[in-house]
């Protein structure tokens, strides 16, 4: 927050409903790749009032790269990092749930 409790940084999310506190983010193509998962995540804790994070991945991901058909299995990444954060126990995320879907 700013001067006078006015917002001085704002997030647009995919989707939001406001009284039950849910948060949902879309990540499409490459966006299991290049950190998203952790953007989407920070960004979504710092949604005053959020409850839930709903966070979708394409179950898998195919493109060319110098002509060769590549292969990411976008939600299984996702999913691994994910269980990596909570097992550590290290980053404390602010949410009462968290729901990770393929897509």
């Amino acid at each position: 927050y700013g001067d006078q409790g006015k917002a001085r940084v704002t997030y647009e999310v995919d989707a939001a409903h406001d009284v039950l506190g849910v948060v949902v983010e879309v990540e499409a193509g490459r966006g299991a790749r290049g950190n998203a998962i952790y953007r989407d995540l920070i960004r979504a804790s710092l949604v005053v009032n959020v409850r839930f994070l709903a966070l979708g991945v394409m179950t898998e991901y195919r493109h060319l790269s110098k002509g060769k058909q590549q292969y990411v299995k976008s939600f299984h990444e996702a999913r691994e990092q994910l269980d990596a954060i909570y097992a550590s126990g290290q980053l404390v995320l602010p949410f009462q749930g968290l729901l990770l879907f393929g897509y």
